[in-house]
């Protein structure tokens, strides 16, 4: 293969649309900003009353306070300001349903906070204003360093009360972020909370690194990283930090994606001689060639049974997405909207896939319906890539620009809602959201 060959495909096949190279020009610190920017009009009124304190708390980690931002930042609820409540109760007993209805409020939160030695303890209620009942009550408890992940906890327990799907608030996002340190780059793979918070570096490089994707359990990541002079794909455990090398074959090596159930990975090989989507059994490392095409095939994604896989190809004259039940079964083509379409993410029902679709010279996150074929543009922004959706199919994160720098913004499924988060300064891209975490 030609050196022009070879460049061409690593480009194409990495992201498509990711600038690997990319250089950003100020620092980026670990820890995102959060910023709303639009909410969603059909948005549920709630109130999250001040939780009522004993002891020391911790500074900065209001526990109402963190719950309140994460009800905004899902898009589907409209918190209830404490300057505007008319009374602040903590426990069911003090709830007058009247004063709440007045207030146009759907449901309540209330609860109060006790801290002793290094726990924090949390009895909490939540109300149906206009049924008058209680519909969720628990207590739960962390340590005093943990207070954040006791604060998304109930978070994820009252977004699941309300609508019945379990909450995403104590997941993770993993990304990169991109520095210049003495004139040179400086790339960092990261994970944080949904909200930007207690981010921690996990990997650092003056080569870049891209497409981290999580296990099933949460409990590692692989990624591509360029440290060894080429693009090599590493599986990264999270608690010990050990690495281990996974693919580093003659060529590309690329776009690493772990199975439903773990025990194998979708990744791009040009091994052979060109862009293939391969399957590599994990415990065995014998590697399952899925597609044999003349064009490039890349981006391999699963389908939420594990058995088949989207795919992204320019086998068409330009790239688009396709589908395969198996090894052996044909390519189905399932975008035909547009000349570009790309980097596709099913969700977990196998109802709709997202991707990136071009449109009047920008590129946007789409997503299309699988039963009828009908394609709905989420985005207004004109650089968009990366997809990835949250595991319980609410919200989507991609990266995009702003104001000349990259940042992640994180939209309701439905594109109703959305907010962003920027790196303090500097770059952050290439975004994946974790599993719920058990």
């Amino acid at each position: 293969m030609g050196q022009h060959r070879q460049i061409s495909i690593i480009r194409f096949a990495q992201a498509i649309l990711l600038l690997a190279v990319m250089l950003a020009t100020q620092v980026a610190r670990a820890e995102l900003l959060i910023r709303i920017t639009e909410g969603a009009d059909s948005a549920v009124p709630v109130a999250v009353v001040p939780f009522a304190t004993s002891g020391t708390m911790p500074p900065g980690n209001n526990i109402s306070r963190i719950v309140r931002d994460d009800l905004t930042m899902s898009g589907e609820f409209r918190p209830l300001q404490p300057d505007k409540m008319l009374s602040l109760p903590a426990t069911g007993a003090d709830v007058h349903f009247r004063d709440w209805r007045m207030l146009g409020q759907r449901f309540v939160l209330v609860g109060q906070a006790e801290r002793q030695g290094d726990r924090i303890t949390a009895q909490y209620e939540l109300f149906d204003v206009n049924q008058e009942r209680r519909i969720l009550g628990e207590t739960a408890s962390a340590s005093v360093n943990s207070v954040r992940s006791l604060a998304h906890h109930i978070s994820d327990k009252v977004y699941e009360a309300i609508t019945g799907v379990p909450g995403a608030f104590s997941t993770r996002l993993a990304y990169v972020t991109l520095q210049q340190v003495g004139g040179e780059p400086q790339y960092r793979l990261q994970v944080s909370d949904v909200d930007g918070k207690r981010a921690r570096i996990r990997l650092e490089s003056r080569e870049p690194i891209l497409s981290p994707s999580w296990s099933p359990d949460g409990k590692k990541l692989a990624y591509v990283s360029f440290e060894t002079g080429k693009p090599a794909i590493f599986i990264h455990e999270l608690a010990s930090g050990e690495r281990t090398l996974l693919a580093e074959f003659r060529g590309l090596n690329s776009a690493p994606a772990w199975s439903p159930d773990g025990r194998s990975m979708l990744l791009t090989l040009s091994r052979d001689g060109n862009a293939e989507v391969y399957r590599m059994d994990l415990a065995t490392r014998e590697l399952t060639r899925l597609t044999n095409h003349w064009a490039i095939d890349t981006e391999g994604t699963w389908d939420p049974d594990g058995e088949g896989i989207y795919f992204t190809s320019d086998r068409s004259g330009g790239p688009q997405i396709y589908h395969k039940q198996g090894p052996r079964s044909e390519a189905e083509r399932i975008t035909f909207d547009g000349r570009y379409n790309a980097r596709p993410r099913a969700d977990s029902e196998g109802k709709y896939i997202y991707y990136v679709h071009q449109r009047d010279g920008g590129f946007h996150i789409a997503r299309q319906n699988l039963d009828t074929g009908e394609q709905s543009t989420l985005t207004r922004t004109g650089a968009d890539e990366s997809p990835s959706l949250s595991p319980n199919g609410r919200m989507l994160i991609y990266a995009t620009r702003e104001n000349g720098r990259s940042v992640l913004t994180v939209i309701s499924a439905d594109g109703g809602a959305a907010y962003s988060l920027p790196a303090a300064e500097g770059d952050v891209r290439d975004p994946a959201w974790s599993p719920i975490l058990r």
